[in-house]
């Protein structure tokens, strides 16, 4: 019997029908990328929120580039961390006046990724491209530096040799991203673009032990973009292209995995008798605009990776979010965002529902 095109047609459309049933909403009409970096969790709550106009006021001539790092004190003071001509960090106070310029000119500015805060109002800048950690007292003061700036390529005598992925190092970092302490002040970095680890040292900056290899696997990781500690010393790094949160004691041994918000860039952790964990699926700084439907959610979790939350989607205007790279969650529901494709940072005052 001769089997006519048209009855191959149907017979192939009633095959493929239960694989587009079994697709989430919405799904076919996305590329490979946006599925992928789209949240798993859905029907989450939206948490309403508002952004502050005009909050940071500059001096007259003086502009933000890509806003790359933001973190607040005790007193309430906004650092701002970014990309510019230069790499630069500005001090806003409480009421977003420009207060003062910290580190102007100096030797570890090359490229900025992140800026945090510690108990003690010690300033820490996490510098991509110099390959150092450098702590300011709160007078901005260096007080401490980690890693060394890599040698200008033209002074050296021949080319250095390459990094050993498997022994990187104890104190040389490539392209870090993040810096945080636990309760004794041990102090933890995400090491980063290049290491795809993450390194325990004392708060003298002794080494103590490290976690992580480039990989996919428990354990492992691929770009620990972010980080965030809990009151218990527990460190969640942002393991952003493997698309999840990695959960590491404080002896850096692997706990657990969450990979239902996305692909998260920047992690937070808010202080307090009651944590949170706010996680940004950043719409990335590629400007692909396939990918503006499924990204530029921020979740709000438990510590245990419960999502309770979500606020914010992608775009330009106030209140949305374009390439997201770091929160600040002093105050669970104040928080300041900084942005890179839209050289800005935002006050954002949430109002959960109260149960």
């Amino acid at each position: 019997m001769k089997i006519s095109d048209q009855t191959c047609l149907i017979v192939a459309l009633l095959w493929a029908a239960p694989v587009f049933a079994q697709a989430p909403a919405g799904a076919q009409n996305l590329s490979p990328a946006a599925i992928a970096t789209r949240a798993k969790v859905q029907n989450v709550p939206e948490i309403p929120y508002e952004s502050v106009p005009n909050f940071l006021k500059l001096p007259p001539n003086l502009y933000l580039g890509e806003g790359i790092g933001i973190a607040t004190n005790s007193k309430g003071h906004v650092f701002v961390y970014t990309r510019s001509q230069r790499t630069r960090l500005f001090e806003f106070d409480q009421n977003g006046a420009f207060v003062r310029e910290i580190g102007e000119g100096l030797y570890g500015f090359v490229f900025a990724h992140a800026v945090r805060v510690d108990p003690q109002d010690n300033i820490w800048a996490v510098d991509e491209g110099a390959n150092m950690v450098i702590k300011f007292n709160p007078e901005g003061r260096v007080v401490m530096t980690m890693g060394r700036r890599p040698e200008p390529a033209d002074a050296l005598a021949g080319a250095p040799p390459a990094p050993d992925p498997a022994n990187p190092g104890k104190y040389v970092f490539n392209r870090p991203t993040d810096v945080g302490w636990d309760a004794d002040g041990n102090i933890f970095v995400t090491d980063g673009y290049g290491n795809s680890r993450i390194v325990k040292y004392d708060k003298n900056g002794r080494f103590i032990t490290q976690a992580g290899t480039k990989g996919s696997e428990p354990g492992q990781l691929n770009l620990p973009h972010s980080m965030a500690m809990d009151a218990k010393g527990n460190a969640y790094v942002a393991d952003r292209s493997n698309r999840r949160i990695e959960v590491f004691d404080n002896d850096l041994k692997f706990k657990t995995i969450y990979d239902n918000v996305g692909t998260p860039w920047e992690l937070c952790i808010s202080p307090g008798p009651h944590q949170y964990l706010y996680s940004s699926n950043t719409f990335p700084d590629n400007n692909d605009y396939t990918l503006a439907t499924v990204s530029g959610e921020v979740y709000k979790m438990e510590l245990d990776g419960t999502v309770l939350g979500k606020f914010g989607k992608a775009g330009k205007q106030l209140g949305e979010f374009s390439g997201l790279h770091e929160i600040d969650c002093r105050n669970p529901d104040v928080l300041y965002t900084s942005e890179i494709q839209l050289w800005r940072a935002q006050k954002l005052m949430l109002h959960p529902t109260k149960k």
